[in-house]
């Protein structure tokens, strides 16, 4: 077939996986014994371990703690391919993926390319935030808030000055929480030391959440919990709000109110990151897959979607599984076996979501975490709550090295009320580089 990527053919069934994060990563490897050709595509070489992208962009670990490339997760695994490409289209009659770097036959194909931020359509805001989806955005947010200090040096208006030290967080869901907390801990034990002349009683934390409650999805006792929090480390918290319109310094809500800030951090949804060429009625609204209780998307044999790209209806689910982790790493799981069975021509078994709980960090010695073992839910909060998600998440990072410098990092830190990774390396955010004009700027 011309055209074709250079992989060789095992003359066993191809499994191509578009996707390398939780759910295709945990497919890849649960394949490892199976008589199949696993193929994997990602436009990244690594694997980045979401969660902590937050602890990133706070300046709190390294980026390089929180990914793993691909080639060594799997480097045991003999019937593994990697392909580094970004996936274009799929032809399901052909039976051939189309990516910028050529095409790729496939017998079976997963669909696990996850979700993007979702703007709601507001190319202005799309523009102006910064959202913490990837490993560059983490980054460039970090790169952003640092930034923005440096030059609050060099002006004299203090109009300006409040611009650069505010920042307002879109979305009260556990991204929107954490990063409003580590903002907290940096003005209050980092940025003074770092700072002396500027004044950080000016500087204002804002979460703006639309809903009644902080942490939808969790119990009322962690919304609460989580809210007493944030207040008590000085983020200020607007619920039933929305954000109607950002410029790159005024945001306005739709109660009126009017803030100021020139780093807005958009933390207010995802959408599904489809691909094109499957027919148009398998894909949702949400822009997720619709799957049956076995993966498969609707009308196609051999064409699945795990993760947060699938949308799985059921009684217990009827909008489909949450889109964090745990779904994902479990669909991935189920689907390895089943592909197996497939092949040996046994019935696929229906996935059925182990719900294990969630948690969230607020700060330093708080956090809240609804946990569900054995049958039973727990609330915790506080600093055992702090604990456990300290302990769940260091467990949960690929390879040994990330777990103990991640773990390392953050003794450091807590001993030493610091936070060492504060370098500006790379890209800001541009609207940060023309804030006035330079008759406002500071005579030195």
């Amino acid at each position: 077939m011309e055209g074709l990527i250079k992989i060789d053919d095992l003359g066993k069934p191809r499994v191509v996986i578009v996707g390398g994060g939780f759910g295709g990563l945990e497919l890849a490897k649960a394949l490892a014994q199976a008589p199949v050709q696993v193929v994997l595509i990602d436009k990244q070489n690594y694997h980045t371990f979401q969660p902590l992208l937050y602890q990133v962009a706070s300046a709190g670990i390294d980026e390089g703690d929180i990914v793993s490339p691909f080639r060594k997760i799997l480097s045991r695994q003999e019937n593994f391919y990697f392909r580094m490409a970004e996936v274009k289209a799929v032809d399901a009659v052909a039976q051939v993926v189309e990516t910028s770097i050529g095409r790729v036959r496939y017998d079976y194909l997963v669909l696990a390319t996850g979700a993007t931020t979702n703007y709601f359509g507001d190319e202005q805001m799309a523009k102006n935030a910064i959202a913490i989806k990837s490993i560059d955005d983490a980054i460039e947010l970090r790169n952003t808030v640092l930034s923005n200090f440096e030059q609050a040096l060099q002006l004299g208006d203090i109009g300006e000055i409040n611009s650069l030290l505010d920042f307002v967080i879109v979305g009260g869901g556990p991204t929107g929480v954490e990063i409003a907390g580590a903002l907290s801990e940096l003005r209050t034990h980092v940025l003074p030391k770092d700072y002396p002349e500027l004044d950080f009683k000016q500087m204002d934390i804002h979460l703006v959440q639309s809903g009644p409650a902080l942490l939808k999805g969790m119990s009322a006792n962690a919304s609460q919990k989580a809210l007493e929090g944030l207040k008590e480390f000085g983020v200020q918290v607007w619920l039933e709000a929305r954000v109607k319109s950002y410029d790159g310094y005024t945001v306005t809500l739709n109660t009126g109110q009017q803030l100021i800030t020139r780093t807005l951090i958009w933390a207010a949804g995802v959408t599904g990151a489809p691909i094109a060429g499957l027919r148009s009625e398998c894909l949702l609204p949400g822009n997720r897959y619709a799957v049956d209780e076995c993966s498969r998307v609707r009308g196609y044999e051999n064409v699945f979607a795990i993760g947060d790209i699938a949308a799985m209806h059921t009684a217990a689910h009827p909008e489909g599984h949450p889109m964090v982790a745990q779904p994902a790493l479990q669909q991935g799981r189920l689907l390895g076996e089943n592909l197996t069975r497939l092949l040996a021509g046994q019935p696929l078994q229906p996935f059925h979501y182990q719900d294990k709980g969630s948690m969230a960090t607020i700060g330093r010695n708080h956090a809240v975490a609804d946990v569900k073992l054995f049958g039973r839910e727990y609330h915790l909060q506080g600093f055992l709550a702090w604990l456990a998600w300290g302990v769940v998440h260091v467990a949960s990072l690929i390879g040994f090295r990330n777990r103990v410098m991640v773990l390392l990092q953050w003794t450091w830190s807590y001993l030493s009320y610091d936070k060492g990774r504060r370098y500006i390396i790379g890209k800001t955010k541009d609207l940060a580089q023309k804030v006035v004009a330079d008759d406002d700027k500071a005579i030195v």
